[in-house]
């Protein structure tokens, strides 16, 4: 016989009592496990380690899994906005169990397992029917970077979304390096003017963007930007790009996220300019 949260943790998720006993684990160590508080029963033949995350527990008390952003944000997506209420996912077919009228329910094609994510096609989906459109392009590209869909996905994909985001599917790229720079190359879309993204420029090195042949625009995420080394590396870069006659943009999240007015007169004022 195995211990009920040695099981757990070794699964490293929810289970289902019928899985855990063929795994070895009796009826008497899940009562035991539960009794002590190393278990907890998220419902009935359902059982969970007591640090599971809580979105996760009321899902599947739900009878579901975590769905739309907060799931995106588990696969690893870059997520502009999350909602406020949870996003649970019946898989096609599902039935929600007890009330569920402070989530959000999703029924796409698939079959729920305890304890598992929604397929990452099917977390666009549902991004792409609730929330902007910014929010689902940046998790769109950021898919894309990390190869978590591919062609097939995206021909699955494309016709279930409504109609205005089809074509956001259409405009998608996998070499954006951050969300920072899909929201700018959107947005700049929007005003009709292309952008080249991960541009190699000789002397200077990969820039995030790259209008025209002079304007560079950096976009700054925390991650890769932050502490005086990395500050010290992108003035170097910059002066190395104005000495060839580049003119060069950096901006941070706060900026683009919540200041974009100011990031669309600056940039459209330089293009002027030159």
């Amino acid at each position: 016989m195995f211990a009920a949260a040695s099981m757990l943790a070794s699964l490293g998720r929810m289970a289902r009592t019928a899985e855990l006993r063929r795994l070895g684990v009796g009826e008497r160590e899940l009562t035991r496990a539960v009794r002590t508080g190393e278990v907890v029963r998220v419902r009935q033949g359902v059982y969970a380690l007591p640090d599971e995350p809580p979105e996760q527990v009321h899902a599947a008390m739900h009878g579901g899994a975590v769905g739309c952003a907060h799931a995106a944000t588990r696969h690893g997506l870059w997520i502009l906005r999350l909602p406020d209420e949870l996003h649970i996912w019946l898989g096609q077919n599902g039935t929600p169990r007890g009330r569920a009228d402070s989530c959000q329910i999703h029924w796409d094609g698939g079959h729920v397992e305890v304890g598992a994510l929604p397929p990452v096609r099917n977390v666009l989906l549902q991004l792409g029917i609730c929330t902007d459109e910014e929010t689902f392009f940046a998790a769109l590209e950021s898919a894309l970077r990390q190869s978590l869909v591919h062609a097939v996905d995206l021909r699955w994909l494309r016709p279930r979304l409504p109609r205005p985001r089809r074509r956001l599917v259409d405009l998608a790229r996998s070499d954006a390096d951050s969300g920072l720079e899909s929201l700018i190359r959107l947005r700049l879309h929007r005003l009709g003017i292309a952008v080249r993204t991960q541009v190699q420029i000789e002397g200077v090195g990969e820039v995030d963007l790259l209008i025209g042949g002079r304007l560079i625009v950096e976009a700054d995420g925390e991650e890769n930007h932050a502490g005086a080394d990395k500050r010290h590396k992108d003035l170097r870069r910059d002066a190395a790009a104005t000495a060839l006659g580049y003119v060069t943009l950096r901006f941070d999240y706060d900026l683009i996220v919540h200041h974009w007015d100011v990031v669309e007169r600056a940039i459209l004022a330089a293009l002027a300019r030159a």
